[in-house]
């Protein structure tokens, strides 16, 4: 929990370099403090739920001096050409809705990427199958989902019947945030306009021929719903990295941790192997093969653990190679400093 002060005010809204910020229950706008933010030890960049320290400036932007610790959020590779590092999505949240829609673009292995970095953030992960006017029942769907997300919640939802509504009613809480995390064209503008009471956002069809969205959130906001709970809409994303998310109260930063790894069904057949350094691949007396050819184990679900788990790796070593780069850069810039001095 986030102990606040008389110049902490919190992120809601971000237009690419000005910041929409709630502060003593009043809208100002600020911009990023050039030293602090662009200097050599600079402070994460905030996104929408950040707690931010501000300094106010009389008839204009505030200043904004300092990203206050995080409890849970969100990242990805920046998506600009050429982006090389972490953007941050989300901040501060206790309850991640990852919506799907049951339409032609219906994806388990998407769901199980988004399940695993909802849990990794140590938020409360709830699974929201959309738009279930459009199949005749949802049962089969949800025993689906249900079978690679247990113990987690999953809702059919549709807007326009009602079916399911009240059911995502009793996860919102006052005080308590969510984020809605998605693809494009999932409905999550269409429920929030129904948990706000009022059209917040605009609408937009989805193309028949593939049943993909078209971008109707062009920003990362928070809005302040009727019930006193706060949702966080984000762009419609359909990837998300491996190093999307992080829980710095609970230090949960790996797919390894037992207690939120959604693939323990397929990590218990790894002692049922017949060598303890089976790879999986050739090996004879391997459980895994055993499973798969049994139909005992979805190969699709195999290779989406695989890939996360290769890309766990990258961040790792990613991660490792960026802390010592930095390292290297400041021993240059003393370096630099010490010639300089010396030639003048």
């Amino acid at each position: 929990m986030v102990d606040l002060n008389q110049t902490t005010a919190r992120i809601v809204a971000v237009y690419r370099e000005r910041y929409e910020l709630s502060y003593k229950q009043k809208t100002l706008y600020g911009k990023l403090k050039t030293s602090v933010y662009y200097g050599r030890e600079a402070e994460p960049f905030p996104t929408v739920g950040d707690f931010v320290d501000i300094l106010e400036v009389e008839g204009g932007d505030c200043q904004i001096i300092k990203t206050l610790p995080r409890s849970t959020y969100f990242t990805r590779l920046d998506p600009d050409p050429g982006g090389h590092r972490e953007q941050a999505i989300a901040a501060n949240f206790d309850t991640v809705f990852i919506m799907q829609s049951l339409n032609q673009n219906f994806n388990l292995r998407r769901i199980e990427r988004y399940l695993t970095f909802a849990k990794q953030s140590g938020a409360t992960a709830v699974i929201v199958l959309t738009k279930a006017d459009l199949i005749d029942s949802p049962d089969k769907w949800i025993d689906e989902v249900e079978c690679i997300a247990v113990g987690t919640r999953v809702h059919a939802i549709s807007i326009k019947t009602g079916l399911g509504l009240d059911e995502i009613n009793k996860h919102l809480k006052p005080g308590e945030t969510c984020v809605f995390l998605g693809s494009s064209g999932v409905g999550k503008s269409s429920l929030l306009n129904y948990l706000m009471g009022e059209d917040v956002m605009l609408v937009k069809e989805i193309r028949e021929e593939d049943a993909k969205g078209r971008h109707t959130t062009t920003h990362r906001q928070m809005f302040k719903l009727p019930c006193g709970a706060y949702i966080i809409d984000t762009p419609g994303m359909r990837q998300l990295g491996m190093w999307a998310c992080s829980n710095d109260a609970a230090g949960n930063d790996s797919i390894d941790d037992p207690a939120l790894n959604i693939f323990a069904d397929i990590e218990a057949l790894f002692d049922m192997c017949r060598f303890s350094d089976c790879e999986h691949q050739s090996e004879p007396g391997c459980a895994v093969k055993k499973a798969i050819e049994n139909s005992e184990l979805d190969p699709g679900r195999w290779e989406s653990y695989q890939k996360l788990k290769r890309e766990a790796l990258y961040t790792q070593n990613r991660n490792e190679a960026i802390r010592k780069k930095s390292e290297r850069n400041q021993h240059i810039a003393v370096w630099s400093r010490k010639r300089r001095k010396n030639v003048w």
